[in-house]
């Protein structure tokens, strides 16, 4: 198989495992503290990896990576104000439209070679990821939500976090992708760890951590990895496909939540998971082929 669909793939894999351990966490330490966390660990072990090559970094790349870890800030911000704002069900099938603005950059931007039955997999793929994330199927008439709370910062998320997927391969492909997340990662923890000194809950981090070790490592660790595996994807097949496969983590993290929070879904959730992941199955062997 394509190295790309593997790194790909175990982007999925690790997002869908780490995301069930990023909520546990969250909800024990805070946000903050679990941004921290799986920043700040980024950030030390990556250094080893990346010291010679950041050394030889040119200002051109260095403003590039800049630019990658402010968009990445920013689009967290609304990402959480939207949460904060509006409620779950409705606001997270918005944010859902990433993948599709994450695509048009791709293509339309970076000018990445895309094939048409990709695209058709990839259409599946968010309509499959917008049925599994949409609790309700009146949440479905997406025209009466212009005016919900919080649905105004999801949209804007929705842009930011396709931004944070397209700038991030680019600067994959022009750096490496060990260099780009250590940069972002280094960013976001020191931003999140001067948060955390100012509100003073700097100071009760190490108990929390001591009193969930587990959790808080699994989270950090596998979190690490995704963006890691997303990243290396990125400069082996176009940044549209490795996207929209590595997205599709949402299906992982149901399955999830069905076996072990016992969790119900409804009907066309069960259909959004079946299309998701017959189609990002299909999605990966036509690249493949192509590859």
């Amino acid at each position: 198989m394509h190295l790309g669909i593997l790194f790909a793939f175990g982007a999925l894999l690790f997002w869908g495992f780490g995301d069930f351990f990023i909520q546990k966490t969250t909800r024990t330490i805070g946000t903050w503290k679990a941004l921290f966390c799986i920043t700040a660990l980024g950030s030390v072990v990556l250094l080893f990896f990346i010291r010679q090559e950041l050394l030889r970094t040119s200002p051109h790349h260095l403003a590039l990576l800049g630019l990658v870890s402010l968009i990445t800030l920013f689009a967290a911000l609304f990402d959480f104000e939207a949460l904060k704002r509006g409620k779950i069900a409705i606001v997270e099938p918005v944010i859902g439209l990433e993948l599709p603005i994450t695509v048009g950059l791709g293509i339309f931007i970076w000018h990445e070679n895309v094939t048409s039955w990709q695209l058709f997999c990839i259409a599946f793929i968010f309509i499959g990821i917008l049925l599994t994330i949409t609790e309700h199927h009146t949440h479905l008439h997406y025209h009466k939500r212009l005016f919900e709370k919080g649905v105004l910062f999801a949209g804007i998320g929705a842009i930011g976090m396709a931004l944070v997927n397209f700038t991030t391969g680019v600067a994959s492909q022009e750096t490496s992708p060990l260099l780009t997340i250590w940069f972002v990662h280094t960013f976001l923890a020191l931003m999140s760890g001067g948060y955390l000194c100012i509100t003073g809950d700097m100071r009760t981090l190490w108990r929390d951590c001591k009193r969930h070790p587990c959790t808080v490592a699994a989270q950090s660790i596998l979190d690490n990895l995704a963006w890691i595996s997303y990243a290396s994807a990125t400069t082996l097949i176009p940044i549209a496909v490795t996207t929209a496969i590595s997205e599709s983590y949402i299906i992982l993290a149901s399955t999830l939540g069905i076996l072990l929070n016992k969790e119900k879904l409804q009907s066309h959730q069960f259909l959004g998971v079946a299309l998701t992941t017959v189609t990002v199955v299909t999605l990966a062997w036509l690249t493949n082929v192509g590859g």
